[in-house]
């Protein structure tokens, strides 16, 4: 059986604040010591990111600790991001929301019960048959499990379209901290879904396919401390070592190996390379491990400079990066490889 992604949709909240204007917003709400105030203009001035989109009302929300307010923002925000993603990739694969017979949802950066999946069921008009399935607490790269778990779904059942969705509100677990590795967090991490609707059909859309041949993953909990989120009075805190960059890189060539040497692969038959953007530091590293030119990363390094870490999404947002402006021809192959908390990596082979 055949699994492809039969159309692909991205949303962003409407709010979009330039680097810039986060600086001046920092330096203005927060009280920073000489040392901090350096950082921050490091990163947010002289970084490569131009902006990240933040779901909330205003700007005056980053400073709201409240959980009880981050936790509603985050529903509304997610819901509103991951719905519109959701209708962008139904409409790309040309079909209707009855049409669609599995949903699968992952996040990390906002816990309810039920799930994203009840709300969005709900928004999109999905049938009460509709299978559906919540994936928690897997980081930054949930979407490509996510895409698993989807493909798997279609294979038990033998029929489909499963609507996978991976929706993030970093902005909800901003922490206002002084140490170095939170403010890199609140430097870098935007808000953002993206959505795919994966099949076994053939059937007509308006979007470019995919085909995903094969999945590899890894675990590596000795390094789980390296990044995770953690709980602090009642706030998500994310915690990312300075190790992070290499035990990333490290992590993603092992399993990109072990994917490649099952299907008879070379690293050179890959056309496409879609990469989790965590960073340009994670980027560098991963480029210099698996021996990666510039021409190769640049999409990732695009989307990274457009919306900044988005988590999860982030990868689909490089895909579809490839599928709009680089081209690819009938019969190329690309790898999707994600990776975080945990510390674990995944990846997809997929076929254009």
């Amino acid at each position: 059986m055949k699994i492809k992604i039969r159309g692909l949709g991205t949303a962003n909240p409407d709010l979009y604040m330039t680097q810039q204007e986060m600086l001046d917003y920092f330096i203005e709400k927060f009280t920073l010591s000489g040392e901090e105030k350096k950082l921050y203009e490091r990163i947010l001035a002289g970084g490569s990111i131009k902006g990240r989109y933040l779901g909330m009302k205003s700007r005056d929300e980053v400073i709201n600790a409240d959980p009880e307010f981050l936790l509603s923002r985050f529903l509304k925000y997610g819901l509103s991001t991951a719905a519109a993603a959701a209708r962008r990739a139904m409409d790309a694969a040309a079909v209707a929301p009855e049409d669609i017979e599995g949903l699968v949802v992952n996040t990390c950066t906002g816990y309810l019960c039920p799930g994203l999946s009840s709300y969005l069921a709900e928004e999109l008009g999905l049938r009460k048959s509709t299978h559906v399935m919540d994936l928690m607490g897997m980081g930054c790269g949930g979407a490509v499990p996510n895409l698993e778990c989807a493909a798997g779904m279609i294979a038990r059942r033998g029929r489909g379209p499963v609507l996978s969705i991976a929706v993030e509100i970093c902005s909800a677990t901003f922490f206002p901290s002084h140490e170095p590795e939170l403010i890199v967090s609140n430097c870098i991490f935007g808000d953002g879904a993206a959505a795919a609707v994966v099949d076994s059909t053939d059937k007509k859309s308006s979007g470019k396919t995919v085909s995903i041949l094969d999945f590899e993953s890894g675990i590596f909990p000795e390094y789980r401390e390296e990044l995770r989120y953690r709980n602090d009075g009642g706030l998500l805190r994310n915690f990312l070592s300075t190790r992070v960059p290499v035990i990333g890189a490290r992590a993603v060539k092992e399993v990109t190996s072990r994917l490649l040497a099952r299907n008879g692969l070379a690293r050179n038959d890959i056309d496409w390379w879609a990469i989790h953007p965590g960073g340009t530091l994670v980027l560098a590293q991963v480029a210099k491990k698996m021996g990666l030119d510039e021409k190769a990363m640049r999409f990732s390094y695009d989307t990274f400079e457009n919306y900044g870490n988005m988590s999860s999404p982030s990868v689909l947002f490089v895909l579809k990066n490839i599928l709009d402006k680089g081209h690819p021809q009938p019969g190329q192959k690309g790898l999707l490889l994600s990776f975080g908390a945990g510390f674990s990596a995944f990846a997809i082979l997929a076929e254009f």
